[in-house]
């Protein structure tokens, strides 16, 4: 145990500043971080020393981060699909058109995107989500988010324009 003890104090702080990076909350990489001790203490027998310690730590509190974005990305989804419209998010032209009278009808459209544009244009407007999230979550860049929403935008409103005849 006194081993573990010295891996820990040795690599915690390093292993809680990586996860400050890929987060930018404290709260959640010091409980990442914690998990990332446990999976490694659970894993040590795989360690097999072609890596730094650190790199083999920072390599499971890099999975141990997706895993928490995958779990609450459908939560988020959820809660933001549930609000009350009138606290919904600040009111953009898409959250706007979202709560329109032809709410049904973009939802048909966005049914028809294909992926990615799907998933971005949701993550996006139903999640809330920044387009530095979108593309942490990605495991893309914050510019392929924010070029990937605006070409889901055009197609939409393409289609909006071929199917319904509007502008």
């Amino acid at each position: 145990m006194g081993e573990l003890d010295e891996i820990y104090s040795n690599y915690g702080e390093e292993v809680f500043k990586y996860l400050m990076c890929l987060c930018h909350n404290a709260d959640l990489s010091e409980e990442l971080a914690q998990e990332t001790f446990y999976q490694a203490v659970k894993s040590i027998d795989r360690y097999n020393g072609e890596c730094k310690m650190s790199v083999w730590l920072c390599q499971i509190a890099k999975h141990t981060y997706y895993k928490y974005l995958d779990r609450h990305k459908k939560e988020q989804l959820k809660q933001q699909l549930h609000m009350n419209q009138d606290t919904a998010l600040h009111t953009s032209p898409e959250v706007e058109l979202m709560h329109s009278e032809d709410k049904v009808a973009l939802y048909r459209l966005i049914h028809l995107l294909e992926e990615p544009y799907k998933e971005i244009f949701l993550l996006r407007i139903l999640g809330g989500l920044s387009f530095n999230e979108i593309g942490e979550i990605q495991q893309k860049n914050e510019n392929w988010a924010r070029v990937t929403f605006y070409r889901a935008k055009m197609k939409l409103r393409e289609r909006g324009k071929n199917h319904y005849g509007k502008e």
